[in-house]
């Protein structure tokens, strides 16, 4: 460094060693790429790779340090909003705890069979996709468990966003789900689902017959009151019936018209489910009822 300092202090050989390597440059430029450098020309990119690496490394410390700080901010509001979710989670939790045990209380109180006790205790068995149909009549698919895991027809399927279908047919080792996207209030076949408003489960009934393939809906009809749904609420089944059990989502309400007679209303509801990327899937275990 001593002799680096001297040479740049003597100021007609720092300027011969500047008009060198713009020398050695401009014949490099002129001459075209060769396979090999002279060794003046190795010598002046070794001389600018040492200048750029000392100039670099303080710079890039000093960037990596205003980057580290943005980092601690943006870490610190991260922070603080875990604290708040924490704590949300705390209260939900003491919330949840007091309403399980009073529940259990009343159902103690009021002689609930144990039948009624568990009819909604659900198990969701995982299930990988084997294969998809995609006939836009009969849209189907098919999973890996079956009738040696204790898959029957009649079965609602979840994803982790919401209600796929329902088992059609069961095989020793494979199960076929009929997508909702195939529901057809025309079709006889097709299995209407009994839903309301999470949250307003005494406000609102109505029915999810049909799906629009046009607009990606689902229309949910027979809506006696208008103001007892609002845009953005979320539907999920009744679980009247008995063949889509409680609480399954099915997707947000997106519009809300009159009905076809003008008697009733009917909302056009956005499935939860993507039904496209299927990454996994549950098959929904309700209790058996008793005979």
């Amino acid at each position: 460094m001593l002799k680096l300092s001297k040479l740049l202090g003597n100021k007609r050989l720092f300027v011969l060693l500047i008009g060198l390597i713009l020398f050695i440059s401009v014949m490099g430029i002129t001459l075209g790429p060769r396979s090999n450098l002279t060794w003046p020309e190795k010598f002046v990119k070794d001389t600018v790779g040492f200048v750029q690496y000392v100039f670099y490394k303080p710079a890039s410390y000093v960037a990596g340090l205003f980057e580290d700080i943005s980092n601690l901010h943006s870490i610190q509001e991260e922070n603080e909003q875990l604290k708040i979710s924490l704590a949300h989670y705390a209260r939900d939790k003491a919330v949840y705890n007091w309403i399980e045990q009073e529940n259990i209380r009343l159902k103690e109180k009021l002689n609930f069979t144990e039948a009624q006790k568990t009819q909604n205790d659900y198990k969701w068995p995982i299930a990988q996709v084997v294969s998809i149909s995609n006939d836009p009549i009969n849209p189907t698919i098919v999973v890996n468990i079956g009738l040696r895991e204790g898959v029957k027809e009649g079965m609602a399927v979840h994803s982790g966003e919401g209600l796929v279908g329902v088992i059609s047919h069961v095989s020793n080792f494979t199960s076929t789900v009929k997508l909702l996207t195939s529901m057809d209030a025309r079709d006889p076949n097709s299995n209407a689902i009994a839903v309301t408003s999470q949250g307003k489960e005494n406000e609102v009934f109505g029915m999810i017959e049909t799906y629009d393939a046009n607009k990606n809906v689902f229309l949910m009809t027979k809506i006696e009151d208008p103001k007892s749904v609002s845009i953005g609420d979320t539907i999920v089944s009744s679980g009247i019936g008995g063949v889509f059990p409680r609480a399954m989502v099915i997707g947000k309400v997106t519009d809300i018209e009159v009905g076809e007679y003008g008697l009733t209303y009917t909302a056009s509801v956005e499935p939860a489910a993507s039904f496209m990327d299927w990454k996994e899937l549950f098959v929904v275990f309700t209790p058996e009822v008793e005979e």
